[in-house]
């Protein structure tokens, strides 16, 4: 078993930056895919972003390409989500979630492919 909590969340201003932590405990960090997704209010939960258990790889949704940069710290067992040029449609609750490595394919835009979530960190973003 691995826990997720996920921080950093917050209010912004539109073109503003936040940074969001997601610490986990339990398990060593780095036998795990992990990944952000979020969901907007009416909307149903999406990727974002995703990295890979050695962090060569990373993936990115086309609506946050080029804006957010999902990043690892195994030593701190944790994963990272910089936000740069925020915008208003980026309002959301942030969910990380982790991937175990084991002989199971990882597709890294799905959210079935995940064996752990955090609770969420909120995200708002005035205009």
């Amino acid at each position: 078993q691995v826990q997720l909590v996920e921080s950093g969340g917050g209010l912004a201003q539109a073109g503003g930056s936040l940074r969001l932590s997601c610490a986990a405990s339990g398990r060593t960090l780095s036998n795990y895919a992990m990944a952000w997704f979020r969901r907007a209010p009416g909307k149903e939960r999406e990727f974002g972003a995703a990295i890979s258990w050695y962090g060569d790889s990373t993936y990115y949704a086309d609506s946050v390409k080029g804006r957010f940069t999902i990043s690892r710290d195994d030593a701190k067992n944790t994963v990272y989500l910089q936000m740069n040029s925020l915008k208003p449609e980026d309002t959301a609750v942030y969910f990380c979630a982790a991937k175990a490595l084991d002989s199971s394919s990882w597709y890294h835009a799905a959210p079935w492919s995940y064996d752990y979530w955090g609770q969420g960190t909120q995200v708002t973003v005035s205009s």
